[in-house]
């Protein structure tokens, strides 16, 4: 016997509940694993299509042969835009990122068996051999102030991310200075939100320069562009030349990539580009934990028509990332020499940076690293020293 029409309506919207439910627990899914910009309105049209079929199935409200036409585009529709979305993704995700060459700390770890680290050949003029100092930087300057670590604190395990010698990035370092959770860090100069940051907790940033580095500018390899000028960079990073033949190379949108906020090399680029705007970035969802899904810098991905930037040790020496190449500056490659005698115009010096200078242990413990011990170990892990 057919159900009545009340029968339908409640049958229906018994069904339609139980569609949403389902629709909404994927919904939650997709928005903590990053798919907000396509698997979310596409669920929203898959739900609405679904309810459509449904609710015809009960109360036949359109015709059968426009009914049938409709639900197979609908069906290939989505089917087609999954593909299409999928190819794109996979194509984007085939060109190799700095990310996918990260270096693993853990091979710089200090007195780690066939460590990478720099040493010294004698034995070192000032030792700790208690209560050491909690040291932490960026990425970049882990494997120079692990050996300084390794030189001057009593052997032990010092895990790169739970020890006195950690490496939690630039942003996070500061963050762990101005918290009190560190004595010192090793990194560039502090962002106008970092120093913002350690006004409002009242906190003074004592930096000390300890080295020089190349921030530098890297394109694809096969890129014929081999220079640009500052005022180059500067077009490019403010959005007014958008493509590569306005510098002598070929026909291509430059995809001009960014770091992520009050990272070093961030900073270094704000600091280049002084009053002028920069553009806005290209961005990628990011999952952050069960917090959802926010919109942060894309890594920078080695299509034919990028442009990217890091420091010179990063790029060479960790990385070693032999499809980009670094271009000159106003006409001057970034090699040691030119950071040592100034003529690469984005050099830049870094710092041990403290909070306090009445704390005699990390005043010898700097003291050291201005040595000649402790400039060895700069030269010697590949940096500039700054003597």
């Amino acid at each position: 016997m057919e159900p009545t029409n009340g029968g339908k309506v409640v049958f229906f919207l018994i069904l339609s509940f139980g569609i949403f439910f389902i629709g909404g627990y994927a919904l939650l899914i997709v928005l903590l694993t990053g798919g907000l910009k396509f698997y979310f309105p596409w669920l929203i049209i898959v739900i609405a299509g679904v309810l459509f079929i449904l609710s015809h199935l009960f109360f036949r409200y359109v015709p059968p042969k426009l009914f049938k036409w409709s639900v197979i585009i609908w069906f290939v529709g989505c089917l087609l835009a999954v593909g299409i979305h999928e190819g794109v993704k996979a194509y984007h995700n085939s060109f190799e990122t700095l990310d996918n060459h990260e270096v693993d700390l853990y091979e710089y770890m200090p007195f780690a068996p066939n460590s990478k680290l720099a040493q010294l050949e004698g034995s070192t003029t000032w030792k700790l051999e208690e209560d050491v100092p909690i040291i932490d930087g960026a990425t970049a300057f882990y494997p120079l102030y692990a050996a300084f670590a390794e030189a001057v604190y009593p052997k032990g395990e010092y895990d790169v991310y739970e020890s006195e010698v950690m490496a939690n990035t630039t942003p996070y370092a500061y963050e762990n200075l101005i918290e009190g959770a560190v004595d010192m860090i090793f990194v560039f100069g502090p962002s106008e939100n970092q120093l913002k940051y350690a006004e409002e907790k009242g906190v003074t940033l004592y930096l000390t320069p300890i080295g020089k580095e190349a921030f530098v500018f890297f394109v694809n390899a096969s890129n014929p562009i081999h220079g640009l000028s500052l005022s180059d960079i500067r077009s490019i990073y403010a959005g007014e030349q958008k493509n590569w033949q306005a510098f002598g190379g070929p026909n291509e949108r430059i995809r001009a990539f960014q770091r992520p906020a009050d990272s070093g090399s961030q900073t270094a680029l704000e600091k280049l580009m002084g009053d002028t705007r920069i553009m806005e970035a290209p961005k990628e969802d990011v999952v952050m934990g069960m917090g959802g899904i926010i919109e942060e810098t894309a890594s920078y991905r080695n299509y034919k028509n990028a442009i990217g930037y890091s420091f010179r040790y990063f790029s060479t020496e960790m990385v070693q990332q032999k499809s980009i190449k670094h271009v000159e500056i106003d006409g001057v490659p970034p090699t040691e020499e030119s950071v040592q005698d100034g003529s690469y115009p984005l050099t830049y010096e870094f710092y041990a940076v403290t909070t306090t200078k009445d704390d005699p242990t990390l005043n010898a413990f700097i003291d050291w690293i201005l040595s000649d011990q402790g400039q060895e170990l700069v030269r010697k892990t590949g940096y500039v020293p700054i003597r």
